[in-house]
């Protein structure tokens, strides 16, 4: 199991007081103190999950998750000053798996980690678990999705949510039924994260994002992914 953890922070105390609890539960602590250099050890270190301040010298985190985003899958975690719902679902918009808000407990930190690297790759049930609907083609086992077999590149949130959906198509999941299912019980994420993740799902995943026929919603309960408008 990948236990490297990179911290991407300014504070030099923060830095020290995160990387002294992570070592304490046996993490494999990196620390970047700008954000170009924790855009190099992000790429060099390969870690399993970052934690990435917002306001950062050199390259501001939202630049640093962005680019990130582009190239890889890694888990990311943001902190930020900003306590304003807009500003948190903006962090997730660019591709955060999560956020936690300074002043923060070092000990919610270590259990924000523990429930995002809990949202482990699930093994699947044969060789190659391959879903086609229409046009859409779910590699579960690669953790690949093509839209008219051109890659879609999603985060692990979005693939998790993405997977909750298609192994119950038709099913109505609540939004605390999504959180329980694709992020596990520890997730302390608002119903509008959940809003947020499935507003980029949609952007990626539907031909029409203003007219979904993919993840439709259903007033007053939640969600529900429909393979019935796909079907040749």
């Amino acid at each position: 199991m990948n236990r490297k953890i990179l911290v991407v922070e300014d504070d030099r105390k923060i830095a020290a007081t995160i990387k002294l609890y992570l070592e304490r539960e046996g993490y494999d602590v990196t620390i970047a103190y700008n954000g170009r250099d924790g855009l190099k050890e992000a790429r060099t270190q390969k870690p399993a999950l970052i934690i990435l301040d917002l306001m950062l010298p050199q390259l501001v985190g939202t630049d640093v998750c962005r680019i990130l985003r582009r190239e890889s899958e890694v888990f990311i975690i943001m902190l930020t000053a900003r306590t304003t719902e807009p500003d948190k679902v903006r962090g997730l918009n660019l591709g955060a798996d999560d956020y936690i808000t300074k002043p923060f407990s070092p000990r919610e930190l270590v259990a924000r980690i523990r429930a995002v690297l809990r949202r482990k790759r699930q093994e699947p049930a044969s060789e190659s678990e391959e879903l086609r609907i229409g046009d859409l083609k779910i590699n579960l086992d690669q953790r690949e999705v093509a839209l008219n077999e051109k890659p879609v590149y999603l985060t692990p949130a979005e693939f998790s949510l993405l997977e909750t959906f298609v192994r119950a198509p038709e099913r109505v999941f609540t939004r605390q039924q999504l959180v329980e299912r694709a992020f596990g019980d520890e997730y302390d994420g608002l119903d509008r994260t959940i809003d947020a993740h499935i507003m980029n799902l949609r952007k990626k995943i539907e031909p029409d994002r203003l007219r979904p026929t993919f993840i439709l919603t259903v007033y007053g309960v939640g969600y529900k992914f429909s393979a019935a408008n796909h079907v040749s």
